[in-house]
């Protein structure tokens, strides 16, 4: 798998870049409170589910099955990975020059991620890929090892949860055609299958901030997390837009 590039490097000058690592199980709002905390800070977010999904989708395209350790590993050995960044633009995941950003959040591709996720050659083939793009700071992560596995010297760690009914809620309302029982059933069962694989499974870090989403707004928990990062000395802190 070759290393990623990222675009223009986020920031600029001698201000310090940190890396912030957002952990938490499915629909715990990670990804969109990293994202906009990512746009406040004018850094580079990497969604690292996403590189999971890409895994998924491309063994799914290929008649692969999730559960076939030795021929999704491979697969996830060879791919391409790219994160293009253009300033005022979102990032864009392309896997082997195919731009997979809005492709990967199938809901069916979420699934077979937390299976994919449990294989050791595959997190095995994604954690270079990962501590590459982090290596020079300016990034916010998330996952669901970024602070325990993959940026353990991240210099702000952050847990975000959510009781499992207000998870549930939030993933009916992306896809309400589904039964929610159907839906809270599928979260719990990721969940389980999240803390209880062998390799990375999910938890907090030691150092981690908590913080519980489950009646926060989404705004109050970037503002949080952003203050969090002003007090670690982040000189982009308090920017605004798109960057």
């Amino acid at each position: 798998m070759s290393r990623p590039i990222e675009g223009p490097e986020a920031g600029g000058g001698a201000r310090r870049q940190l890396k912030i690592a957002v952990d938490g199980p499915a629909s715990s709002g990670k990804g969109t409170v990293a994202r906009l905390v990512a746009r406040q800070l004018d850094y580079l977010w990497i969604d690292t589910g996403a590189l999971y999904r890409a895994v998924a989708l491309t063994a799914r395209r290929r008649g692969v099955a999730w559960s076939s350790s030795e021929e999704v590993a491979s697969l996830a050995e060879g791919l391409r990975v790219e994160w293009v960044r253009e300033r005022g633009e979102e990032p864009k995941l392309l896997v082997n020059g195919e731009d997979l950003s809005l492709a990967v959040r199938a809901e069916e591709i979420g699934a077979g991620a937390s299976i994919v996720a449990a294989i050791p050659r595959v997190r095995s083939a994604l954690l270079g890929v990962q501590r590459h793009l982090a290596a020079r700071g300016g990034v916010v992560m998330d996952g669901r090892d970024i602070g325990t596995v993959v940026l353990p010297d991240a210099e702000l760690k952050v847990y975000l949860d959510a009781s499992l009914d207000e998870r549930a809620r939030r993933r009916w309302l992306q896809f309400p055609s589904r039964n929610y029982d159907a839906v809270r059933l599928d979260i719990a069962e990721r969940d389980d299958r999240d803390r209880t694989r062998v390799v990375a499974p999910l938890c907090a870090a030691a150092d981690a901030l908590r913080l519980d989403t489950t009646d926060l707004p989404i705004e109050e928990a970037v503002t949080i997390i952003v203050g969090w990062a002003r007090e670690r000395g982040s000189g982009s802190v308090g920017t605004s837009g798109e960057g």
